[in-house]
């Protein structure tokens, strides 16, 4: 099982790092379906997978569940293997309205995007990638179970362009537009073409570079490779292949047909709906589908056209989309022939499994009450066991494995226990929420408990640590942390309401000691990296549900798990069986951990990380964007404005490139900022 992987690092696995590797590839290579990597926080589970990845050489799916987790998981994997294909494959959409309809009110809310350009070009990347090589790792968020159209369709129409091929400019130009490219006289973003003299330029979508075909009478001379901003030659080409500007592709032959289909539906629609007296919803759903047919066939799209996907792709009623996963590689007996990895699968595949529900709920109401066909209900994300069909050997990563991962693996749990640094899990300690020690008063329920984590975090921040406390509401966190303040503790909070930039910065402002003490929610169990906290405060553990169940209790307490002197108090009345089972693993944990640590010797020692401060960068480029330059960057603007701004697109293109998306939105309003500027000056003089 050997492949075109190549990772490198300055690390070689350590601590359970070597058996889980070897335990996993034991797995995969007896065929075992599903296997679950259960690592404890700051083990090195993306590090393992890595090492798994290089030994299958199967190009691989990692699946995480939200955009900004993707992004850190992609990022890890670039610096794994820089020298393979690493690509990003979420929702292009800056702002995403569904179209809906809410019956009670009578209230229809039309479908209102904005889509990323930038991601959508990453996504055309990541297909094109999976087409055209092997070594292939694509780390997505959940959106890879939503439609997206026929790879053999994309990869079918793909255009070959090379030196000496008899073909004239206006061929090629034509050719372009059939496969969705747009023509264009301004400067050049992806999908887009233009037509200079004796020579075309064009810029694919999964690229930030141009590509000049040269002319010769009825033939192609040359293809050369030009910097987009510079304008500067990089290289010659031997050949070229284009795929299509858009995922959905449909020849000319098959949009006579699927308009067939759609108004043959239509049809038998309209009697269904005037059999059952629906004469309004009939006739708003032949008003819109017919403009809708008219749109299509003039000028090939239609606003809402993903609704007629089932007919575009010649789909039965019911069957499945196609989806990112078809992209990637299968047998010859069509079973898939690629490595899958869930992260963090405690929550990813519930949300996997809840995805459909909800889609089909909205759409049934848009269908009833007459503003789309039945077929709608077939652009739809994949129900959860299609995606199983999908998916080949799949490998669970997560501290607290939910109880579908335990079901599907079985016996094939590979435990990773052992930290490469020693550190064992936090000592745990409980207290009573009521009559807790430190109050002077009777305590009512709040305020015991809130007065003895007031007595212990003082302990803590006199010699420089820091520490987290957990509530149960958004409310409860915001009057915490005032009451902190009016008791001149360095305090902040932070929950889902909170801006992502604000949320960048008050945690590197914490790491930074800032704060001495941050109060949050649910967003405290996964995915922080805060090697500085010396104490984790649980209030209200006992109260019984989502927030203090076995799996974020367990996922909560991990956050001391990066500092040698990490602490939990469990501030409860009464021992619920969540509370008795997490206190239960991580007692179970810190025993193999030291009896590790005994028999090798080791020391531990709290982790190290610098503190990255992307927020100093970030307002930094939001202070030029409201015109506050340096100097040196005045002087470029008032010299030429146009080469200043190419450029601030070159540096939103590399933040784009390595996933840095809260720089590059800072860029981009830049230069939607300097580009007003430069209308105005026109218009001036």
């Amino acid at each position: 099982m050997s492949g075109g992987f190549k990772l490198k690092s300055q690390y070689k696995p350590a601590g359970d790092q070597p058996k889980a590797i070897e335990g996993l590839m034991n797995g995969l290579k007896a065929g075992k379906r599903d296997q679950t990597l259960l690592g404890v926080t700051g083990s090195g589970k993306t590090f393992t997978i890595a090492n798994v990845i290089e030994k299958t050489g199967k190009p691989t799916l990692v699946i995480a569940h939200n955009k900004t987790l993707a992004a850190q998981l992609a990022q890890e994997y670039k610096e794994f293997f820089p020298e393979n294909s690493v690509q990003y494959f979420v929702s292009y959409y800056d702002y995403y309205q569904p179209e809906a309809y809410v019956p009670h009110s009578d209230t229809y809310i039309e479908k209102e995007a904005q889509i990323n350009e930038e991601i959508d070009r990453l996504r055309h990347a990541s297909t094109q990638a999976l087409l055209s090589r092997s070594d292939v790792i694509i780390v997505a968020s959940v959106s890879c179970i939503y439609a997206l159209g026929s790879p053999e369709e994309y990869k079918k129409v793909h255009l070959e362009i090379a030196p000496g091929l008899k073909k004239n400019r206006s061929e090629l130009i034509r050719e372009l537009i059939s496969v969705y490219f747009e023509r264009t006289t301004a400067d050049l973003s992806p999908g887009k073409f233009r037509a200079l003299g004796n020579s075309v330029e064009i810029m694919p979508t999964g690229e930030r570079v141009l590509y000049r075909v040269e002319f010769e009478g009825e033939t192609i001379s040359k293809v050369r490779v030009i910097d987009a901003i510079s304008r500067a030659e990089r290289d010659s080409l031997k050949s070229l292949f284009l795929f299509p500007a858009k995922h959905y592709v449909t020849p000319e032959a098959e949009r006579g047909r699927a308009i067939e289909d759609i108004k043959f539906e239509l049809k038998e629609r309209l009697a269904v709906l005037e059999r059952a007296g629906k004469v309004l919803e009939a006739e708003r759903l032949k008003r819109r589908t017919n403009h809708d047919i008219a749109l299509i066939r003039e000028i090939g799209v239609c606003p809402g056209i993903e609704n007629y996907s089932r007919h575009f792709d010649g789909r039965k009623p019911g069957q499945a989309p196609f989806t990112l996963m078809d992209y990637f590689p299968h047998k010859a007996d069509g079973s898939p022939d690629f490595l899958t990895i869930i992260d963090e699968s405690h929550v990813t595949v519930s949300q996997i499994a809840g995805m459909y529900s909800g889609d089909q709920a909205r759409k049934k109401n848009l269908i009833d009450f007459g503003f789309r066909l039945p077929s709608a209900i077939d652009n739809r994300p994949l129900q959860f066991d299609e995606f199983e069909q999908r998916v080949g050997q799949t490998i669970y990563t997560s501290a607290t494995p939910g109880v579908y991962e335990k079901e599907k693996s079985g016996k094939n749990v590979v435990e990773q226990i052992i930290r490469p640094t020693g550190l064992i899990d936090p000592e745990i300690i409980i207290r009573p929420v009521t009559g807790a020690k430190g109050s002077s008063q009777k305590p009512t329920s709040v305020l015991g408990q809130v007065q003895d984590f007031l007595d212990e975090a003082e302990k803590v921040i006199k010699h420089g640590g820091r520490v987290l406390v957990t509530t149960l509401t958004k409310k409860m966190a915001e009057d915490l942390s005032e009451y902190l303040k009016d008791r001149k503790f360095k305090a902040a909070y932070i929950h889902s309401e909170v801006l992502t930039l604000d949320r960048i910065t008050i945690l590197t402002d914490f790491r930074k000691g800032l704060y001495d003490v941050l109060v949050g929610v649910n967003l405290l169990r996964e995915g922080l990296d805060l090697p500085e906290v010396e104490l984790v405060a649980i209030l209200d553990a006992d109260k019984e549900g989502f927030l203090r169940s076995e799996t974020s209790l367990i996922q909560t307490i991990g956050r001391a798990a990066r500092n040698v002197h990490g602490r939990v108090i469990l501030y409860a009345d009464n021992m619920t069986g969540s509370l008795e089972k997490a206190i239960g693993e991580t007692n179970r944990r810190r025993a193999i951990q030291t009896a590790y640590n005994t028999k090798h010797g080791i020391t531990p020692v709290t982790i190290k990380k610098a503190i990255s401060d992307i927020t100093d960068q970030l307002r930094t480029e939001h202070g030029k964007a409201v015109g506050v330059l340096l100097d040196i960057d005045k002087e470029l603007y008032k010299k030429n404005p146009r080469k200043f701004i190419a450029e601030k697109r070159k540096q939103m293109a590399a933040a784009v490139q390595e996933l840095d998306f809260e720089t590059a939105a800072i860029l981009r309003d830049e230069i939607a900022v300097l580009l007003g500027k430069t209308v105005k000056k026109k218009t001036l003089h």
